[in-house]
C-alpha cells in the first residue's frame, strides 16, 4: 500500500520536472534561433575571429569604439546617428589613417579634421581598425610592406607634380582650398599614411586606385615624399621655409631688388656728397683751372 502511494506521488512529480526541463531547453533554443534577435557588434565580430588573440583584439577595439566613436558613427559604425558617415566597408587602412593622423576623433563634429597628436597608441588604433573592418569586408586594407629600394625618385617627382602639387603645393607645405577647406602639409607623414591616403582619398582628396596610379608608381611617389618632401634639399642656400616658388619670388623681389636699390641709392648719395666737398675745397678739375689762372 505504501509503495503504491509512493509511486503515485513520485511519477507525476518526475513527469513535471522532465516537462519543465524540456520546455526550458526548447525556449532557449527558440530564443537563440529567433530571426528577430539582433547580435551586438561585439558578438558579430567575435564569431568571425579565428584565434583567441584576434578575439581579444576585436573585443578591445569594440570597447574603444563604443567609448570614443559611437556617439557620432553609431554603435555599429554605420552612421546611424546622422552626425558622421558610415565606416562599414571602408577597410582598416582608412580607419588607421584617420586615427594615426589625429583627424579623428573630431574636436567639433562637422568641422574639417586637422593634424594633431593621435588620441590612441598604435596598438589601440589597429584594434579599432580591425573591429570596424570585421563588420563588413572590402575597402582599403592595411598597407603592405613597402620596399622602396627600387623606386624611382625622378618618376615620383613627376607624378607628385601632376597629381599632388596642385593642392599640397610643390614643396608639400599644404594650401587653402575652396569653402574653407585646406590640403594638409606633408612634412610629417609616413610612407604608410601616403599609401592609405592615395588609395582611400580622404576629405577632398580624390581616390586613386591601381588603374589610376599603379603600385610601382605609388612606390615612386612615396619615396619622393619621404625623401625630399620630409627632408628638402636647398641648393640655393636659404630655403625660406619651403613656402613655394610664388611666395619665394616675392621674397626675392622685395628683399633682393629692394636691397639693390638701397645699395644704389647709398653709392649715389656718397658720390654726390664727394663731388660737393671737392667743389667746396677747390679741388678737382675746376679748382685746378682756377689755380692755374691765378
Amino acid at each position: 500500500m505504501g509503495l503504491r502511494l509512493l509511486r503515485k506521488i513520485l511519477v507525476p512529480f518526475a513527469a513535471i520536472v522532465v516537462a519543465a526541463s524540456m520546455a526550458t531547453l526548447l525556449m532557449g533554443r527558440s530564443h537563440v534561433a529567433s530571426p528577430t534577435s539582433t547580435p551586438s557588434p561585439s558578438q558579430f565580430s567575435l564569431t568571425a575571429a579565428g584565434s583567441a588573440s584576434r578575439k581579444a583584439q576585436l573585443q578591445t577595439g569594440y570597447q574603444l569604439f563604443q567609448v570614443h566613436c559611437s556617439f557620432c558613427h553609431g554603435t555599429r559604425a554605420d552612421g546611424s546617428t546622422g552626425i558622421a558617415p558610415n565606416l562599414q566597408g571602408l577597410g582598416p587602412g582608412v580607419v588607421q589613417l584617420w586615427l594615426r593622423t589625429g583627424w579623428m576623433p573630431l574636436k567639433t563634429p562637422g568641422a574639417q579634421p586637422d593634424n594633431k597628436p593621435p588620441a590612441f597608441n598604435d596598438t589601440q588604433i589597429r584594434e579599432i581598425a580591425l573591429w570596424v573592418a570585421s563588420l563588413k569586408k572590402g575597402g582599403v586594407p592595411f598597407p603592405p610592406k613597402l620596399h622602396l629600394n627600387k623606386a624611382n625618385v625622378a618618376q615620383g617627382f613627376s607624378l607628385f607634380t601632376l597629381n599632388c602639387a596642385p593642392c599640397h603645393t610643390i614643396t608639400g607645405a599644404g594650401d587653402a582650398l575652396a569653402d574653407g577647406y585646406h590640403a594638409p602639409p606633408l612634412k610629417a607623414v609616413t610612407r604608410h599614411e601616403v599609401y592609405e591616403a592615395v588609395r582611400s582619398g580622404p576629405q577632398n582628396m580624390p581616390q586613386f586606385g591601381p588603374k589610376n596610379i599603379t603600385p610601382a608608381q605609388l612606390r615612386d611617389i612615396i619615396k619622393y615624399v619621404v625623401k625630399y618632401i620630409k627632408h628638402p634639399v636647398s641648393p640655393g642656400g636659404i630655403s625660406l621655409g619651403g613656402v613655394g616658388p610664388v611666395a619665394e619670388g616675392f621674397v626675392g623681389l622685395f628683399i633682393g631688388v629692394g636691397g639693390c636699390l638701397l645699395a644704389a641709392y647709398w653709392v649715389g648719395d656718397r658720390t654726390e656728397r664727394g663731388s660737393e666737398e671737392d667743389q667746396g675745397s677747390g679741388e678737382g678739375p675746376a679748382g685746378e683751372r682756377e689755380a692755374s689762372h691765378a
